[in-house]
């Protein structure tokens, strides 16, 4: 026997096979505190897909300077968006999640489960697949919850995902889904967001479209994920009927001395007001929820930066958190890219399956089978 193998289930003749979903964000600290984000740091930021840098080299840096002095401001951060529920990203996450749940038993016939993982913090991917196994899971859908590709993003999940699935004895069929920077169904919903914000609260001069950054070399080694930012902002102005002078976007959360993806948010924040715009809205379609990077670097320290510069009204739309829309957008994906699997296929009988088990098992254990 492989070692490398040992620890996972054993196989049981005649177990009702299962559709396994895992919807990926990408993590939290389990606490605000420097301890917690001590431990959240390490992990999101070892990750050879996040800093592409040479690893002895980084691994000086990260231990002998960043973790000995960020983990206590990010907590101070963190402190600031934490909820009752806990982390925001979590709590929506779980929320998405469970409503993605009940809209599938709904319109999947077949035994699905439908569960939540984060690629840096807990659940960690690994154990969920753990818990997805137990359960008789023979297929695997994982969606990414990343609009727009990024090495670091989806390519990071699917590192977990076969990282994980590496040490298995029987693999699922798989399928990971990818970006949908372009699928008119979440150009529509954010679209209408910004609509339903805006007849809510006044339209303003601008609309910001701000995406989480990346270094500058990731998009000349050849990372699409610049080009899919510029066509979700692209699509979105376009949904909204705007002209060149009412919408810009620009990239936010720069870490570090190196060039990164331009322009940045925090300048243009604080230019806008000089250049006429005193009422901005800033919206974030990168996010499938909200978190750090909205609730505190951009509604919170963005909005001090714009009035500060002199802007009157900064009005920040929320993500699409787990709002009717969002599950609707992501069941849909989800049944398009499991279409040709039985558990989501309309002609599936569950008593055929039944039968048909049955008649497996009784056969295995008169062939002398244990289970």
């Amino acid at each position: 026997m492989n070692p490398r193998y040992q620890g996972l289930s054993k196989f049981e003749h005649g177990r009702t096979p299962r559709l396994g979903i895992i919807l990926v964000n990408l993590g939290t600290p389990e606490s605000p505190t420097p301890a917690a984000v001590r431990r959240y740091l390490a992990e999101f930021l070892s990750d050879p897909r996040v800093v592409e840098i040479p690893r002895l080299i980084w691994k000086v840096i990260l231990h002998g300077i960043i973790l000995r002095v960020r983990p206590r401001k990010s907590a101070h951060a963190y402190a600031s968006v934490w909820t009752d529920q806990g982390s925001p990203l979590r709590a929506v996450s779980q929320a998405l999640t469970q409503k993605v749940r009940e809209a599938l038993a709904q319109r999947a016939p077949g035994p699905v489960s439908v569960v939540l993982a984060m690629r840096y913090g807990k659940p960690a991917i690994d154990a969920v697949l753990r818990q997805l196994q137990a359960q008789g899971m023979e297929r695997l859908l994982v969606l990414p919850l990343y609009p727009q590709y990024s090495g670091a993003t989806i390519g990071s999940v699917t590192d977990a995902v076969f990282a994980s699935l590496s040490r298995w004895r029987w693999v699922p069929e798989l399928r990971i889904m990818g970006a949908y920077h372009d699928d008119p169904r979440y150009i529509r919903a954010i679209a209408d967001s910004i609509r339903t914000h805006w007849g809510n609260h006044g339209q303003g001069d601008k609309l910001l479209i701000s995406f989480h950054g990346m270094p500058k070399a990731t998009l000349i080694a050849g990372d699409p994920y610049f080009c899919h930012c510029h066509k979700t902002a692209r699509l979105i102005a376009e949904a909204l009927n705007l002209g060149e002078a009412q919408w810009e976007m620009a990239f936010q959360s720069r870490f570090g001395a190196a060039a990164w993806l331009q322009p940045y948010v925090v300048d243009r924040v604080k230019a806008l007001p000089a250049e006429g715009v005193r009422q901005l809205t800033v919206v974030c379609p990168g996010f499938a929820s909200d978190c750090l990077e909205t609730l505190e670097e951009i509604a919170l320290q963005g909005r001090d930066s714009f009035m500060q510069a002199g802007g009157e009204r900064f009005d920040y739309v929320p993500a699409l958190n787990a709002d009717t829309a969002h599950v609707d957008l992501q069941a849909e994906r989800i049944l398009q890219h499991a279409a040709g699997w039985p558990e989501t296929s309309a002609d599936f009988d569950p008593r055929s399956l039944e039968d048909a088990l049955a008649a497996t098992r009784a056969y295995a254990q008169a062939a002398g089978a244990e289970s």
